[in-house]
């Protein structure tokens, strides 16, 4: 195990009517003016929003208003929310929504400090010195930026999806209630759960040795996704395993199962490209691309995906040809992704092939390696591009 810090200050309220809570929490964290940030329509159909603002109108808390986020958060927007934090002398966001709108509020809380232009810090030019306070009400599971360190934005000038880290990005408290996302439709739902399941196998496939509690912590968390997302799938409304989901989602990106390690990161930005170019569902995207990287990546470096097999997905090992169980793993996660409705293929996505060499270079834009598991070369990333074509 390598050496390693970790801070994960998040106050988590997790339950029923959590929501409820959201003017205390803003007051125990030192806000006085709120931007309430938010995506669509959703949270006012659910009476989610109603609720928070009355929450915070009864508290005596003014707030200002910015909706609009979408899937694949834009830079757009968050220029908008800066001059408004600015204008209006906003000192904590509340964001209710998805990792789209935690995402978005994170960038918001940076750059409105910042007297630069914020994508400085996704293009890398900069590190982030100070941000706004966060506090955040989950609407899915999927993302875990309410308890990560990380956001992503794509700049709508490049058309280029890249993130940004800080432990100042901390959300200071994260309202979890499950039943917010009883009435996610199936195809969100199955989305969420595979970006859930792929956060862990960016840190689970790692050539760090003698991790063995980050490696049960990984596999703890993917038998539990095993287990529960088609609990969901068949009985939306079924809270505990929406609750159980919804906890696996924060474990699995707030980075507990991955300190001491080299991660790996290759299929999230691979796909980075693929929601980028054709604003693609993540977590979709995702699917299309990972088990790709897995059937690409296993006969150069097969021994993590044999432990896949075997301690995820409960495959009889094979002494002789543990080739073959690594691949009995990966045909294993493509039947669940497909059991799911997850997409597994270019067309599904509505990718195109054309576009692959762009994608290439979009992704690397300069550097020579992508992933860390396996070092990917232009021309591997290509191939995975092209087997996407196809599809598993």
């Amino acid at each position: 195990m390598d050496n390693f810090t970790f801070y994960a200050p998040t106050y988590f309220d997790f339950g029923k009517g959590a929501e409820q809570h959201a003017a205390e929490l803003v007051r125990r964290f030192g806000g006085s003016k709120v931007l309430l940030h938010y995506g669509g329509g959703s949270i006012k159909k659910s009476g989610l929003y109603d609720r928070v603002a009355e929450c915070l109108e009864q508290a005596g808390i003014p707030y200002v208003t910015l909706g609009g986020v979408k899937p694949n958060p834009r830079s757009g927007l968050v220029y908008e929310g800066i001059e408004l934090c600015r204008r209006e002398k906003v000192d904590f966001i509340l964001a209710a929504g998805g990792g789209s709108t935690i995402d978005s509020a994170k960038a918001i809380a940076a750059g409105t400090l910042y007297s630069g232009d914020f994508m400085d810090f996704y293009r890398g030019k900069k590190t982030i010195q100070q941000a706004l306070p966060i506090g955040t009400i989950l609407t899915i599971a999927a993302a875990g930026s309410e308890g990560s360190p990380n956001t992503v934005i794509t700049d709508e000038a490049t058309q280029i999806k890249k993130g940004a880290r800080s432990d100042l990005l901390r959300p200071k408290f994260s309202i979890l209630n499950p039943e917010l996302t009883c009435t996610l439709p199936p195809y969100q739902t199955a989305a969420g759960a595979t970006d859930i399941m792929i956060h862990v196998c960016e840190r689970y496939f790692s050539n760090t040795e003698e991790v063995e509690i980050t490696d049960r912590l990984c596999e703890a968390v993917l038998k539990t996704m095993i287990h529960e997302t088609p609990r969901v799938m068949a009985e939306p409304g079924n809270y505990e395993a929406r609750a159980n989901i919804m906890w696996a989602g924060m474990l699995a990106h707030n980075n507990i199962c991955g300190v001491g390690r080299i991660q790996d990161w290759a299929s999230h930005h691979i796909e980075h490209e693929l929601s980028a170019l054709y604003d693609v569902t993540h977590g979709a995207g995702l699917a299309v691309i990972t088990p790709l990287w897995m059937r690409y990546v296993w006969k150069t470096n097969p021994h993590k995906l044999v432990m896949f097999a075997e301690r995820v997905w409960d495959i009889p090992p094979d002494e002789e040809h543990p080739e073959e169980t690594a691949l009995r793993g990966i045909e294993r996660f493509e039947a669940f992704l497909r059991q799911i409705g997850m997409p597994s293929s270019f067309k599904e996505i509505g990718a195109r092939k054309e576009d692959i060499g762009r994608m290439t270079d979009q992704l690397l834009a300069g550097r020579e390696t992508e992933g860390n598991y396996v070092k990917l070369k232009r021309e591997d990333v290509i191939q995975i591009y092209e087997s996407a074509v196809k599809g598993w």
